[in-house]
């Protein structure tokens, strides 16, 4: 008996430590996503003359097997609507409107015409960029208790909205975030896009630095798989995966591919020729400088040294000791650690003048005023990002027995998930260095995680590009393509759309146009007949109807009243808080000028701990784990926000203002807040009920009852 239980110790021990890989069922092994996708053949249907696109065919075969015709077109007002708002998550102007409503050319190409020109629209890049942050789970803070401002990482923000806008090729966009320092080092978008792997969020005053680290690399592990493979690998760190063909030794394997980095948060993301000129300008600064700062040194030197001792011992042994090791002998977790204390030792001007004698105070007024006389040679600092570098040494990676730190178990080496390997064997990655300053692991992971054979990386880009226009995606569960995941209503579609995804240079502009000139985005929302036999729309017999995020209902509340600063790029804003909200703001004061306010929502600066009050009831998601989709909930908070928020009576007024100002009849006014606000001209019944309203109410809370109005927060 006692023999027995030991054996069970020991099976428990290997399975935790990664002792011997399990044996995945015939289910596991043999699941779907873990096959190339391969080129289906386009099926033939009966109603040819409804295919507008490849996609129409493989949506139709299914509906005519059950029996079911699409629905109708949806009308040019719904139509314009629903796609200005999918693709730059703004309304369509009543010139534009107008202009494709009354088109003279043929219904397929005046529409064309549309997308090309909304596809090339600078807030294209915003509107789908704010789709990448959630995948990201983008933020501007760190979270947890003090929720420390990141005052570098709306760059990162800006390179994902310009890499929407110049359709940057995906298979680029996914190595420059995992190896943009390692293939592109003196490209300094390629560096900021690397601060995808430090967006999660970070306990800066944990007390083992250490874990702090262990903390980041299984965070970055996590959400890589979950959002490039669309796996949730993160279940495996503790122990073998539950459902999914995952073991332990799988997940330390590809978070080795990230152990030798070194976490920067400000790291300079200049290019050469900027560098260049900052230089020559700080070499003149200091040769002007250089006696007076001599002298500022000799004066302030010993202060600062005598208080940077003393914070010095009150760090951990590890973390003295890392500060002690010269730099350049240093390990990748040393580095880490002196990174990450350093603001503990920072020693401030105040304190140093604070602690000096009134003659040496007097003394460094002088020299401080003789270096501001120089203030106009002295460069700009150079830009900083968030940003992963390495140094080229790789140190070991073990299994982790249940994820914890202090329980190293066997070690493994960087290698891809065994059932996605050849022949199923865990086997090292295959890696070459593209420098001698790196060891060259995340560029081999990216370059795997990018090639063109991958089972999961274009099936999964383009679900997501299919859940964002029709609502659901081919795949329901976007972050879970494993065996616990939903079945691909349309997998011979799937399949089709990732192999011309692939086949068309990973272009995003060109799925789109392909997706939205079909007949199935085309149609209308409503089909009797589709909705008896297929309740859920599951085989997209019409169109699902859409709620707006609260970003783009903020954005069109500001558009409609013509309040909208479209300005791009460039730090974030920080809008004026409601009065119950600004007591307990930390480090929230609202920018000088009054019109960056008015900017665009995925401007407004993203804090963990204080998300902003408007948008926080229409499903604003959590910004410390990747978000494939928003919840879409009817709420009380939503309402009492569409009815009361100051947010909405503001715009209300300037609606208001701007009707008065360009309608002069009752009925014209009326007829011009309703095109502003839904698109679309008033029933008669609609206008009885206005006129009605008007005699009694003025004009502005009519605008805030149409901004309650489903419509306007709901697509057709």
């Amino acid at each position: 008996m006692k023999q027995s239980i030991l054996v069970l110790m020991l099976l428990a021990s290997s399975h935790h430590l990664g002792a011997g890989e399990p044996e995945w069922s015939a289910e596991k092994r043999n699941h779907w996503a873990w096959k190339a996708p391969v080129r289906p053949k386009v099926p033939a249907v009966k109603a040819e003359t409804w295919v507008r696109t490849p996609i129409d065919a493989f949506i139709l075969a299914k509906l005519e097997t059950v029996g079911l015709t699409p629905a109708t077109p949806a009308s040019r007002e719904q139509l314009i609507r629903r796609v200005t708002f999918d693709l730059i998550g703004l309304p369509p102007t009543l010139e534009e409107i107008d202009a494709f409503v009354q088109s003279s050319a043929k219904p397929q190409a005046a529409y064309e015409a549309v997308v090309d020109r909304l596809l090339a629209s600078p807030h294209y890049g915003e509107r789908w960029g704010r789709h990448w942050l959630d995948l990201a789970r983008f933020a501007e803070s760190n979270g947890y208790e003090f929720d420390e401002p990141r005052p570098n990482a709306w760059r990162y923000r800006d390179y994902v909205i310009a890499a929407f806008n110049s359709d940057k090729p995906f298979d680029r966009f996914i190595k420059e975030q995992l190896a943009g320092d390692e293939l592109w080092p003196d490209n300094p978008q390629a560096l900021i896009a690397t601060g995808f792997n430090l967006l999660g969020p970070d306990m800066t005053d944990a007390s083992n630095q250490l874990q702090r680290r262990q903390n980041s690399l299984d965070d970055m592990t996590d959400t890589a798989g979950l959002v490039f493979l669309g796996m949730t690998v993160g279940c495996a760190r503790c122990h073998n995966h539950k459902f999914e063909p995952f073991s332990a030794s799988d997940y330390f394997r590809l978070q080795a591919f990230f152990t030798p980095a070194e976490f920067r948060r400000d790291l300079t993301v200049a290019d050469a020729a900027h560098r260049a000129t900052h230089d020559q300008q700080m070499k003149v600064y200091l040769a002007l400088t250089k006696e007076t700062h001599a002298s500022l040194d000799t004066l302030e030197s010993p202060y600062r040294q005598k208080m940077y001792q003393a914070r010095l011992v009150k760090l951990s042994d590890d973390d003295r000791l890392a500060h002690q090791t010269p730099e350049e002998q240093r390990t990748g977790a040393q580095k880490e650690m002196v990174a990450n204390t350093a603001r503990r030792l920072i020693v401030t001007a105040k304190e140093i003048t604070g602690a000096m004698t009134k003659e040496h105070q007097a003394e460094q007024v002088r020299l401080l005023q003789l270096l501001k006389k120089h203030d106009a040679q002295k460069p700009a600092t150079l830009p900083a990002a968030m940003a992963l570098q390495e140094t080229g040494k790789a140190p070991k990676t073990f299994i982790l027995k249940r994820g914890e730190l202090r329980n190293p178990g066997v070690e493994v080496q960087a290698g891809w998930p065994t059932i996605l390997s050849p022949g199923l064997r865990a086997e090292p990655a295959p890696i070459a260095a593209p420098s001698p300053r790196t060891t060259g692991r995340r560029t081999a992971f990216a370059e795997w995680i990018a090639s063109p054979t991958h089972p999961l990386t274009a099936r999964v880009i383009v679900n997501r590009l299919w859940q964002h226009h029709f609502g659901r995606g081919i795949v329901a569960t976007p972050n879970d393509f494993g065996v616990r995941g939903e079945r691909p209503t349309h997998p011979e579609l799937l399949d089709w759309l990732a192999t011309e995804f692939v086949e068309h240079g990973w272009s995003v502009k060109k799925m789109h146009r392909l997706m939205l000139l079909s007949a199935t985005y085309q149609q209308a929302a409503l089909n009797q007949d589709g909705s008896k036999k297929d309740p859920t729309n599951t085989l997209l017999g019409r169109m699902n109807r859409l709620r707006l995020e609260g970003e783009i209902i903020r954005d069109s509340l500001l558009a409609v009243g013509g309040r909208l600063n479209k300005k791009l790029a460039g730090p974030s804003i920080f809008p004026p808080l409601p009065p119950e909200a600004a007591q307990g703001a930390k480090d929230w004061k609202a920018s000088a000028d009054p019109a960056e306010h008015f900017r665009r929502s995925v401007y407004i600066f993203a804090r963990r701990n204080l998300r902003f009050p408007f948008l926080e009831p229409f499903d604003l998601p959590d910004s410390n784990q990747s978000c494939p989709k928003r919840e879409q909930s009817t709420t009380a908070p939503q309402a009492l926000a569409l009815l009361n928020a100051s947010d909405v009576t503001a715009a209300a007024k300037a609606l208001a203002a701007r009707v008065e100002k360009q309608a002069g009849t009752t009925d014209e006014r009326i007829t011009l807040a309703y095109r502003l606000t839904l698109g679309r001209t008033p029933s008669d019944a609609e206008r009885r009920i206005t006129r009605a309203f008007l005699q009694e109410s003025p004009l502005h809370e009519f605008c805030r009852a149409l901004f309650n109005v489903n419509e306007f927060v709901y697509l057709d």
